[in-house]
């Protein structure tokens, strides 16, 4: 796989913890223009890397690295960036600590300042924990992002969401193989009781009974859960977890400038935004977004009809939804 390594040092967290040798896995695409004025970020989402990203852009799109320098940042804990997976001990395996998304813009930011000088960003954007870190930047850093397009996301994880990722992740620590983090060989059964538990909310329930799993060519909802077994075999046990954490607390107003509270955060966002939300997104819910474009100045909400769900931006899964998403792109930087 191809990226670049950005160096951190030892960093201290928002917890207080250090994360010894941080590294950010990243790579680019197009060049960035004279004045540095077509610059556009696109942080990774749950279980995802900047080669999936490459899905939301491309040749002839909205977003299209002939015309834009594109910025793919993988987050702490999916195996390219500092993860469990990799780190050096006292921070490795089940010793991991929480990074929260405050601890990855700002680790982000460090980058685009010491690697390419950049101060301002055209636009932020991203799906699902992607769009969590869209949300993120624009509060955080709210003189340095111009648009910022979130899609399938919130500004602070639900209580329903929290219920969601604590049931997978007690399905996965609830093998005895998991060893709180320190196993010897991969904890397999736990490992596809989360990929199992996770299919229920990936999808909607019109997904299941219309059968459109069959586009993928599963047959049947146990081919599914079969499909998403496998899936989660591949991921290493305490990555999922790390990034887990950090989405469980994820909150753009849990920092010291904003103080817990989120209208606030929500009010200090000085970005253009568009919020796209999915009706059948089961964990990020259209009405958390009517809730919180309330009190962003200069923000709207566009609301995506699809019976796939969380997973409509996935792939190709609904071609149609990446023709509405450089619609709103459009819209927001011409």
């Amino acid at each position: 796989m191809d990226f670049d390594l950005f160096s951190l040092g030892d960093v201290t967290l928002q917890s207080g913890q250090i994360l010894p040798e941080a590294t950010l896995a990243y790579k680019t695409y197009g060049s960035p223009n004279a004045d540095r004025s077509n610059v556009i970020l696109l942080p990774t989402f749950y279980t995802g890397t900047h080669v999936r990203n490459e899905a939301f852009f491309g040749p002839g799109r909205a977003v299209d690295p002939e015309k834009h320098f594109i910025i793919s940042i993988n987050m702490f804990g999916n195996g390219l960036s500092s993860s469990p997976s990799n780190a050096p001990a006292p921070a490795d395996r089940g010793n991991f600590p929480l990074v929260t998304l405050y601890d990855n813009v700002a680790c982000q930011k460090k980058l685009l300042e010491d690697v390419f000088g950049i101060e301002k960003l055209l636009l932020v954007y991203g799906w699902s924990m992607g769009g969590c870190q869209t949300f993120q930047w624009a509060a955080q850093y709210p003189q340095h992002v111009e648009h910022a397009l979130p899609f399938c996301a919130s500004a602070r994880t639900s209580p329903h969401n929290r219920v969601f990722l604590k049931g997978v992740k007690a399905a996965l620590t609830a093998d005895a193989a998991f060893m709180d983090g320190f196993y010897d060989s991969p904890p397999e059964a736990g490992l596809k009781a989360f990929g199992r538990v996770y299919a229920g909310w990936a999808y909607s329930q019109t997904w299941y009974r219309e059968r459109l799993h069959q586009t993928l060519g599963l047959e049947t909802a146990e081919d599914v859960l079969l499909d998403w077994e496998q899936d989660h075999l591949n991921w290493d046990a305490n990555n999922l977890l790390a990034m887990l954490e950090s989405w469980l607390a994820g909150d753009i107003s849990r920092n010291d400038l904003h103080q817990n509270d989120l209208t606030k955060a929500l009010n200090s966002i000085r970005a253009k935004m568009i919020i796209i939300a999915c009706d059948n997104d089961l964990y990020f819910q259209p009405a958390d977004n009517e809730l919180e474009i309330k009190h962003i100045q200069d923000g709207e909400l566009r609301v995506y009809e699809s019976p796939w769900g969380h997973c409509v931006a996935s792939s190709n899964n609904d071609p149609q939804f990446h023709s509405f998403l450089d619609k709103a792109i459009t819209d927001l930087i011409g």
